[in-house]
């Protein structure tokens, strides 16, 4: 336990980029899976057709595997982007496609009358979906995003692959370093509980804010 005291300042700055590769993943995946929902309710068909092939693919691949085409196949055509970006672009470009499984149904959910009764008060469809549709549609997509936010969460130790020092990378170095396992494991398994709860109770304070009653 003695180890683990002294390496909490390590380990926190594993938790930090952790934290920043998590936002900034749902941050993109958010706009990624709106934009992504849009297309399959109201693209042409050739849009709706991108839009589930995206999700589709995404959905039905392990996201290491997208991790390591973005960080080194993308290598083998002349683009090559650091472990951090490419961590940060692999998991946006996976979390957009549940994300907007997630908006869909969301979207789905808003009664047809309201988008009726805006387009008879003289709004075009796309106002309709903007300030009708889609503020509903957020309120009702917060706790399934609630989730998958959490999820990608736990999904940034998969990072740790390509060399990326968050969290689950700092433990490992630790326990090379130190040949032992059970405490950095411990520890971090304990940091991971905290900001995942954390994360959802900002959420679901989030969730109550936005709820309509």
């Amino acid at each position: 336990m003695d180890l683990v005291i002294e390496n909490i300042p390590f380990l926190l700055k594993g938790a930090y980029y952790t934290l920043l590769i998590t936002v900034v993943s749902m941050f993109f995946g958010l706009i990624i899976g709106l934009i992504t929902a849009v297309a399959r309710l109201k693209g042409n068909r050739f849009l709706r057709m991108i839009a589930r092939v995206y999700v589709s693919i995404i959905r039905g691949t392990p996201p290491l595997v997208q991790i390591f085409i973005v960080y080194y196949g993308l290598v083998d055509y002349g683009i090559e982007f650091g472990p951090l970006t490419a961590a940060c672009i692999a998991l946006s470009i996976n979390i957009g496609a549940y994300v907007s499984e997630a908006f869909r149904g969301a979207i789905e959910s808003v009664p047809k009358g309201q988008i009726e009764a805006a387009i008879a008060t003289g709004m075009t469809d796309r106002q309709a979906m903007r300030r009708i549709v889609i503020p509903q549609a957020v309120r009702y997509a917060i706790p399934p995003l609630g989730n998958t936010f959490v999820g990608m969460l736990k999904e940034t130790s998969l990072v740790s692959s390509i060399a990326v020092t968050e969290l689950m990378r700092s433990a490992q170095l630790l326990v090379s370093q130190y040949y032992v396992y059970m405490p950095f494991y411990l520890a971090i398994a304990v940091m991971y509980w905290i900001m995942s709860t954390f994360f959802t109770f900002i959420l679901h304070k989030i969730e109550k804010r936005l709820s309509v009653y």
